[in-house]
């Protein structure tokens, strides 16, 4: 109904979610499950009830005015995991895009912030529908309020009003508080009657109505030790009784009124779920938005129809390409806009790419032009056959350095954040999705031009706050140097040899086939092994294997849940690999082939540099840096890129555990340093340390396990994510962590230092000065606070590692242009840069390549680099 109002139990819809899904990332490392699942479920609220009003609540702390009655109340629960502990933070901002209030008070639930909400609402006779994973909240329903409680993760709800809630729980909503006050409730220690179950407490609460009546009439109870346990533990079920009561009158400072939802601005979802990777989510976005009128600047300009030397004359332009799509690569180009001192102007592509004059302007390095995305123009350019030269700024990229934070870099997003309302986003003027269409050449063409305009604002801004920040060298020594590099390995391209693509996907497919006939042999009977539905029948009951969770439709088969049946049946192992092999064919070698340019018989990805918050680049259309090497069929997929010339190889050179020698050289840990120094396996010597045996008795299993407290020590890593990686207890793996740290004092210390430095500054920094930060470092409530301290002790390990393989290949690119060498840079995937070489410079490539690379930052332990070389990316390695 459209008058309803929604209130969302914050805490327990992520709890649901978090441990109902795979522990999910996105391409920054950070942790998304729990928000994915509660996105879903809010999506399918707002598309489906159109709520006049909407509120989340969250609890505000461990503490509340419940532990004054009962110091133990929620005691001996489980530390959340820090996986989940981050996301809280995420859920705020997504809720923020969306324009919904949330809300939270000291020494409160969000129970009793969504009692006192509803019980406003229902004096006012709105109709109120709260959802929640736990039925403590169904003490709400009234007349006017239903409880929707998740069954299955998040978005399966079980409405509850006071007419369906005798038949679902055995007694009315009335007596709902005395029942869990007899039962007890050990997930929040919550003590009650010792003995007295769901059963007994319904029995006794049909019986005789109240919690009261039951004291009042204790003799006319039968059964000895029910009555004497009910007499021992009077007092706990009458304190319990005061603890599960929801305070319906909380101090709140917000009312029902003040959390009418007006809809909301799709760009802004937008932003956020590309910021973290909802990719699926974004086509249940659209037709949501609020209509808020903008007053903006009024923008005259002229459009092109001939140059004149007047219109380009001026030394410092701002200069925009449109590009239609966002693969600059393919795209058509919609129009540019120039802005300088002589006015704005709107050029159409014809004209611009047909003058002499216009391409020789673009040409031109004296003509200074301040531009959105340098590498976009430059190779979309590239690809008209005109080389761009005079670019002094980028107004992405240097947004992207001093406000990492901001998930929207593009023009639009970048002016918003400052408070710049002169220009729309794209999908205002163009639509989006199915929906994308060219209006007329008059609302594109101002769109266009208030890009531009918005630009001079923000080339002040932003070159005051790269001052400010000390980042001009990040800016204009690293990034802008990088882009033109990263355009250039974009444009030449890698080979792609097709035909082995085609081999591989024919060799797969036999050995899917086979994997098949075997799973259904163990299974002793034929079933699609691609349907859930059917796998589970044949896992949990044909075969009799351990149910481990459930969902809607039926058996979770989920990959977590088969990882723990491994060791039950033969069949769990090849149903695992038969996925993993299923997802090369359909992803990788299906997907590769989709992406080849038939014109050059190559991949042109693009390298996004103003993504991850850490500085690291990523890969798309295809993503070049995810084809997956755990599996030799995987590694294998390597082996159809090949050199675009005969007579020339492909070479890899990849930094060894540039992360960890980082580690050792912000901490400063004598015992890491000395390590490095000494060229000692690292992970033998942790191993050795936190086992306490010799080096030479570390076992492969230790080393494993040191392998992944290393690394996990540079990601953060919590018990909780320990333990999931090894297969270990949460005890076991916190036991590992903290026998590492008091091995490596100089880590700890670190560790602590930084946390203090970024609660003092707000911020933490990489060895060249890039900033993370950390605006939840100081929070009062625990869960944002420790996902910020996390952050805080990872950013500039991970941030100084991207930082330093960006100045290598700087490096390395003016190294080959001052040699006679025959090679081109065309990959990097993550520590590893990927060249082709002609076979008589290849050893000078790899000393010139080896040198550059350990020598392009100083730090006080040895960089190294392996390098090789082969016939193919695949040989190389």
């Amino acid at each position: 109904m459209a008058d309803e109002v929604i209130l969302i139990d914050g805490n327990s819809v992520l709890y649901r979610a978090f441990f109902a899904l795979p522990l999910l990332s996105n391409d920054q490392g950070v942790h998304t499950n729990a928000v994915y699942g509660f996105t879903t479920m809010l999506l399918k609220v707002l598309e489906e009830k159109k709520p006049e009003s909407i509120l989340v609540a969250f609890d505000a702390g461990k503490t509340t005015f419940r532990h004054e009655t009962y110091k133990e109340y929620k005691g001996g629960r489980q530390k959340t995991p820090p996986e989940l502990s981050e996301q809280f933070l995420i859920v705020r901002q997504l809720l923020d895009a969306f324009g919904i209030k949330h809300y939270e008070l000291d020494q409160y639930e969000a129970d009793d912030i969504i009692g006192t909400i509803s019980k406003q609402a229902s004096e006012q006779k709105k109709h109120t529908n709260i959802i929640t994973g736990d039925k403590d909240l169904l003490q709400l329903a009234d007349d006017y309020t239903t409880v929707s409680i998740s069954k299955k993760g998040t978005s399966d709800l079980e409405a509850y009003t006071p007419a369906t809630i005798p038949e679902k729980m055995g007694v009315s909503r009335e007596q709902l508080i005395d029942f869990k006050a007899l039962m007890g409730d050990p997930s929040d220690n919550i003590p009650g009657v010792a003995g007295v179950g769901q059963k007994t407490a319904a029995k006794l609460l049909n019986q005789f109505d109240t919690l009261e009546n039951i004291y009042e009439n204790l003799e006319e109870i039968s059964g000895k030790k029910l009555k004497e346990n009910l007499t021992n533990h009077k007092e706990d079920a009458f304190m319990s009784k005061e603890l599960v009561t929801i305070d319906r009158n909380s101090p709140i400072e917000i009312s029902v009124d003040d959390i009418v939802y007006p809809g909301y601005e799709t760009q802004k979802v937008i932003e956020v779920f590309k910021a973290y990777g909802f990719n699926s989510l974004m086509d249940r976005i659209d037709g949501e938005a609020s209509e808020e009128p903008v007053e903006r600047a009024e923008v005259s300009f002229q459009k092109i129809s001939e140059f004149d030397d007047a219109i380009l004359s001026p030394k410092e332009n701002i200069f925009i390409m449109e590009s239609w799509e966002e693969n600059y690569h393919s795209s058509d180009i919609v129009g540019f806009s120039l802005s300088n001192e002589t006015g704005h102007y709107f050029i159409p592509t014809d004209i611009a790419l047909e003058s002499t004059q216009f391409v020789d302007w673009l040409k031109n390095p004296e003509k200074k032009k301040i531009v959105s995305d340098s590498k976009a123009m430059k190779v979309a350019l590239a690809w008209k056959g005109i080389e761009v030269e005079g670019i002094i700024f980028d107004l992405l990229l240097a947004s992207y350095i001093v406000n990492p934070q901001n998930s929207a870099h593009d023009l639009p997003g970048v002016a918003t954040f400052y408070g710049i309302h002169d220009t729309s986003f794209d999908e205002e003027i163009y639509g989006k999705g199915a929906k994308r269409k060219l209006p007329d050449e008059d609302v594109y063409a101002e769109h266009i031009v208030r890009k531009a305009y918005v630009g001079h604002q923000l080339y002040e801004i932003l070159q005051n706050e790269l001052q400010e920040n000390e980042q001009e060298n990040l800016f204009h020594e690293l990034e802008m140097p990088l882009s033109i590099i990263l355009g250039e390995m974009e444009y030449i391209g890698v080979r792609t040899d097709v035909e082995r693509l085609k081999e591989m996907k024919d060799d797969l497919d036999l050995r899917l086939q086979e994997i098949e006939k075997r799973i259904h042999e163990l299974a002793g009977q034929t079933f699609n092994i691609d349907s859930p539905k059917q796998l589970g029948v044949v896992l949990f009951e044909d075969l009799g294997l351990p149910v481990i969770k459930k969902t809607k439709t039926g058996y979770s088969t989920a990959a977590d849940v088969l990882e723990k049946l491994q060791h039950e049946h033969e069949i769990v192992d090849q149903i695992l690999l038969y996925r993993q092999l299923r997802k090369l064919q359909s992803t990788y070698l299906e997907g590769l082939l989709k992406v080849v340019y038939k014109d050059t018989n190559k991949i042109h990805t693009r390298f996004n540099q103003v993504l991850t918050q850490t500085g690291r680049l990523s890969s798309v259309d295809p993503n070049l840096q995810n084809i997956p090497i755990r599996l030799e069929e995987g590694r294998k997929i390597r082996q159809a890129f090949i050199p675009s010339k005969d007579e020339w190889v492909m070479l890899a050179a990849d930094y060894s555990q540039i992360e960890l020698r980082v580690l050792a050289h912000i901490s400063q840990d004598e015992k890491l340093i000395e390590a490095f120094r000494q060229g000692k396996d690292i992970h033998t010597q942790t191993a050795s340390e936190v086992f306490n045996v010799k080096e030479d008795e570390v076992t492969s299993l230790m080393r494993r396990h040191a392998k992944a407290v290393n690394f996990g020590i540079v990601y953060g890593i919590s018990d909780y994510g320990l333990s999931q990686s090894l297969g270990i207890s949460r005890k076991e793996a916190g036991v590992f962590i903290n026998t590492y740290l008091n091995s490596y004092p100089g880590v700890k210390q670190y560790m602590e230092e930084i946390v203090n430095q970024a609660k003092r500054d707000g911020y933490v920094e990489t060895i060249m000065k890039r900033r993370r930060y950390l605006p939840e470092i100081n929070a009062r409530n625990f869960n944002r606070r420790s996902f910020a301290e996390r952050t805080a002790m990872n950013s500039p390990i991970q941030g100084s590692a991207a930082d330093v393989i960006k100045q290598a290949m700087i490096d390395v690119k003016r190294a080959l242009e001052d040699s006679d060498i025959h090679a081109n840079m065309l990959l990097q995937v993550h520590d590893e840069l990927i060249f082709e070489v002609a076979k008589e410079d290849v050893d000078a490539l790899k000393k010139l390549v080896t040198r550059a690379m350990e020598n392009t930052v100083s730090l006080d332990v040895p960089l190294r680099v392996d390098a090789s070389y082969g016939d193919t990316w695949y040989d190389a390695k």
